[in-house]
């Protein structure tokens, strides 16, 4: 399987049943591109066993499931910042709560030359300090 937008390698993932609502179609199973930063649904509904890979996105992006999954489903849903504000918020601040600073990282993300985001990343970085402070 390669991503739709950019051709690479996609992480799958198992999508915890409290953030199944924000992905699309409510799926079990996703999978986030590591280079451009975007979710797909997979095919398969049966949640993966192993522990993804997040450290193959940047050195940046967490490695911990529980902070790194809530993170890239906040990265799928910033293309819609409207639409999607209330999840948004919610999924940053479960990543606060699990240890990690969601702004930072993204800030460290757009300074990655390995990482090239499907959306304007930098102006959304600017938009999700305003939804947080």
């Amino acid at each position: 399987m390669s991503c739709p937008v950019c051709e690479s390698s996609p992480i799958p993932f198992s999508v915890p049943d409290q953030y199944r609502e924000h992905v699309a179609d409510g799926g079990a199973t996703v999978a986030f591109c590591p280079r451009c930063l975007t979710l797909e649904p997979t095919a398969s509904e049966s949640p993966s066993t192993g522990k993804p890979d997040f450290g193959r996105v940047s050195d940046a992006f967490p490695t911990n499931p529980d902070r790194a999954i809530a993170l890239a489903i906040v990265l799928d849903l910033s293309s819609s910042l409207a639409t999607n504000r209330a999840a948004i918020e919610s999924l940053l601040r479960d990543v606060e709560r699990a240890g990690t600073d969601p702004l930072l990282v993204i800030d460290r993300l757009v300074a990655d030359p390995g990482v090239d985001p499907a959306m304007d990343l930098e102006r959304r970085l600017h938009q999700l300090e305003q939804l947080l402070y």
